[in-house]
């Protein structure tokens, strides 16, 4: 975190831009910008300005928006929750398809299924988000209007159907990432003794498949989704922009464009306290797979 947060200060204030020039446009004068400079403290050197950082982190302000003038963590939390909800959507679409899709391509190795899935699966991988965005609101929102075109809806309901596309366009290379892993798990699996004693045992394909196979192919499926978390917040940010979400995503650009750092810093340091906080999820998750771990 530490870390995280001297990188993102140092970028923030070395791009080119002035967020005094943005608020007061091209017109202004000399003058007036050196005034708002000092009255939104950014004529301070900047190790005061880091220090400053960490007392609105310690304070839970996360300081004060240079555009808004409202502190950032107010306006962070509630579009915090837009992206969550978001990224949870997608990651549990993404595991929802990509197991069983996994677990048909290695269980038909090298058939015609398999090689489709394959196929299938790179291209996945390969299209970009904005672009597979746009296509399905052309199909499905205009061609075919059966999802709204962007916002976030309202109810659980209404999330659940505002944000589908989104969580579509999101999950689609998650899927891919996801089902190739497991098929190359299952596969290796396959082949081990335990899985030819337990048939040997006279147990039936599916407890095999289920006690076996997959529960043991699951722990690097599992590492990958966790660590493919910071994509997925990644990945929101063009996302939340393609279809209008009011969410995290789409402040951290707008605040990029207004140069207004504290926003952006605080951003920033709230996705990465969650992929620290997931990726430890993820490694208490591994003993509930497999309980040799607890062992070493």
């Amino acid at each position: 975190m530490l870390l995280v947060s001297i990188v993102v200060f140092a970028l923030v204030h070395f791009i080119p831009g002035n967020p005094a020039q943005v608020i007061l446009g091209f017109r202004s004068t000399p003058y007036e910008l050196g005034q708002l400079r000092q009255a939104l403290g950014l004529d301070k050197p900047l190790l005061t300005q880091y220090v400053n950082f960490w007392s609105g982190v310690v304070h839970g302000t996360m300081g004060t928006s240079l555009i808004y003038r409202s502190p950032v963590l107010g306006l962070v939390f509630p579009r915090l929750q837009v992206t969550l909800f978001l990224v949870i959507y997608s990651a549990f679409l993404s595991v929802l398809a990509g197991l069983p899709i996994g677990t048909i391509a290695a269980l038909q190795r090298e058939k015609a299924i398999d090689q489709g899935i394959r196929v299938i699966l790179l291209i996945g991988v390969a299209v970009p988000a904005f672009w597979v965005g746009t296509l399905l609101i052309l199909v499905f929102s205009l061609k075919i209007p059966l999802f709204p075109v962007g916002g976030y809806g309202k109810g659980s309901a209404g999330h659940l159907v505002s944000l589908f596309l989104p969580a579509v366009t999101l999950a689609l290379w998650q899927t891919a990432l996801i089902a190739r892993t497991l098929r190359t798990s299952v596969l290796e699996v396959v082949r081990m003794p335990y899985v030819d004693f337990a048939r040997t045992k006279g147990l039936r394909p599916a407890e095999v498949l289920r006690r076996h196979i997959l529960r043991n192919g699951l722990v690097s499926t599992v590492t990958i989704v966790g660590i493919n978390v910071s994509f997925l917040l990644a990945g929101a940010v063009v996302v939340e922009s393609v279809f209008s979400i009011p969410g995290s995503g789409s402040l951290l650009l707008q605040s990029v464009f207004a140069r207004d750092y504290p926003v952006i810093e605080g951003i920033t340091f709230v996705y990465a306290v969650l992929v620290i906080l997931i990726n430890l999820i993820t490694d208490l998750i591994y003993p509930l797979l497999d309980p040799r771990v607890r062992l070493e």
